[in-house]
């Protein structure tokens, strides 16, 4: 199934505190029909989801997030450094991500954001969960990443997932990348994408995604280019 025009990244990030089960119920009362967020390992091998190789931007600790236990993870604050009303929400695990969207019946691209060294491994475990666990309720899920061996070992263990490269900028052996892979899309950066790139792109074959996109000219823009969806941490402002 293709992904819509607008996904709401990390949930919906400008309304709520990122990667919580609130910034993905705040993305679907906003209309957004997918989502983004990111999946490091703990250190015990529980997938959750937090941006961050540490701790201490977005939760009230400090620290490695795969040094740290899932019970150790889920007892911390991940809402007050957005606002004081968002205050004790938790890091989520993977699981209740997937149990939240099956709820609200959204689509999500799931993003491995492996900790150092730990590429194949947060892969294996992301992949293996989205084949036995994806909410009958929610389309297929997608899966990306900056990390090519997260990818190929997530398509290891679950080769029927639809998957994406994440590039900052469009380096000289995308389609080389992709198609060694077995990506089915490419998501990019707008800051240094230029409209020559997004046609080159799209004359591949290949459907082109942009992020983080927080206003609607600049989406209308890049959709003219010939983007097929835009990651945005506003998805109101674009739909």
């Amino acid at each position: 199934m293709q992904p819509p025009r607008v996904i709401g990244h990390r949930g919906a990030a400008g309304h709520a505190p990122e990667n919580t089960l609130e910034s993905i119920r705040t993305a679907a009362r906003l209309g957004a029909t997918w989502v983004e967020f990111d999946v490091h390992l703990s250190s015990d091998k529980v997938p959750v989801l937090i941006h961050d190789d540490m701790l201490d931007r977005t939760t009230d600790s400090e620290g490695p997030v795969d040094r740290t236990s899932s019970v150790d993870l889920r007892s911390l604050d991940a809402g007050s450094w957005f606002a004081t009303p968002f205050a004790g929400e938790p890091i989520p695990t993977l699981e209740d991500g997937l149990r939240l969207l099956g709820e609200l019946n959204l689509g999500a691209n799931v993003e491995i954001k492996p900790s150092p060294d730990r590429d194949a491994e947060t892969g294996h475990i992301v992949g293996r969960m989205l084949r036995e666990q994806w909410p009958d309720a929610s389309p297929p899920p997608l899966v990306s990443s900056f990390k090519q061996e997260a990818l190929a070992a997530a398509r290891e263990v679950a080769s029927h997932l639809d998957s994406a490269l994440i590039v900052s900028a469009l380096p000289s052996d995308w389609a080389r990348s992709l198609n060694a892979l077995g990506c089915n899309a490419l998501h990019c950066g707008h800051r240094r994408l230029s409209k020559p790139d997004a046609e080159q792109i799209r004359r591949a074959g290949y459907p082109l995604r942009i992020f983080t996109v927080n206003e609607r000219a600049l989406a209308d823009k890049l959709f003219s280019w010939g983007a097929e969806t835009v990651i945005s941490d506003y998805p109101d402002r674009v739909l």
